[in-house]
């Protein structure tokens, strides 16, 4: 082997010697990365914004995937956790879902008994009755003869709004033209029976219900001679 060789046999071995070297020294990156970084978990985030005290769902959320070592300890990972659950507060699209976010949905007491019926959109919920809320419950009633006023009355004080549901189209009778076709949202409840009684009669034949809602903290002890309205009464 002449020296021209011997120089060429060398430098090839710098060049292997080199590549392995680089080699070795991108693997040490990668591993110093996977140390750092850790393996990846799936979490979830909002599709969309969600008001307070609203029921979730699985639909309202999409997967993410992170590191596990930057995942928060209130992350949740299964969705199976929010079963029964309600929002605490506003959640914003785009928030990854954790466990001080959600609560459990209000469960019923004692002698209680949960009621759902149909209110006006546009007359009763105007988007700001809520689960948890506490309302007043109003009606309107034609007289019982002719000639008698018509009167509202308050027929249930502050009833506990455990589900408030989707807005739903109301087709009006067929062998009733007058009326157009309104939108109404699903109320649940939680009553005694005789508020259950009372707030299910004022659905059936109540000209109109309303809701009103009540402050937190406010007196819901109302007077017996304010619970009934007249405008021929009015002073």
């Amino acid at each position: 082997m002449n020296s021209r060789q011997r120089r060429g046999v060398i430098l090839l071995l710098l060049s292997v010697l080199c590549a392995l070297g680089a080699f070795a020294g991108v693997l040490s990156v990668i591993n110093d990365v996977q140390s750092k970084v850790g393996p990846e978990v799936t979490a979830y985030r909002l599709k969309t914004s969600v008001p307070p005290y609203t029921s979730l769902s699985a639909d309202q959320f999409e997967t993410t995937e992170m590191p596990e070592r930057w995942l928060p300890d209130t992350a949740v990972t299964d969705l199976a956790d929010i079963r029964g659950k309600i929002a605490v507060t506003t959640l914003k699209a785009g928030s990854l879902l954790q466990s001080d976010m959600i609560v459990d949905r209000p469960a019923l007491q004692p002698g209680q008994q949960e009621v759902a019926i149909m209110i006006d959109a546009a007359t009763g919920v105007a988007g700001k009755i809520t689960a948890g809320a506490r309302v007043n419950v109003y009606a309107t009633f034609e007289g019982q003869r002719e000639g008698d006023p018509a009167q509202s009355k308050l027929i249930v004080t502050h009833a506990r709004v455990i589900d408030v549901g989707e807005l739903t189209a109301l087709r009006p009778d067929e062998d009733d033209r007058t009326r157009q076709e309104t939108e109404a949202v699903p109320i649940t409840f939680a009553l005694t029976t005789v508020d259950a009684q009372r707030i299910t009669y004022a659905e059936s034949f109540a000209e109109e219900v309303r809701l009103a809602l009540v402050a937190p903290g406010a007196d819901s002890t109302v007077p017996e001679r304010d619970r009934t309205y007249e405008l021929a009464k009015d002073k």
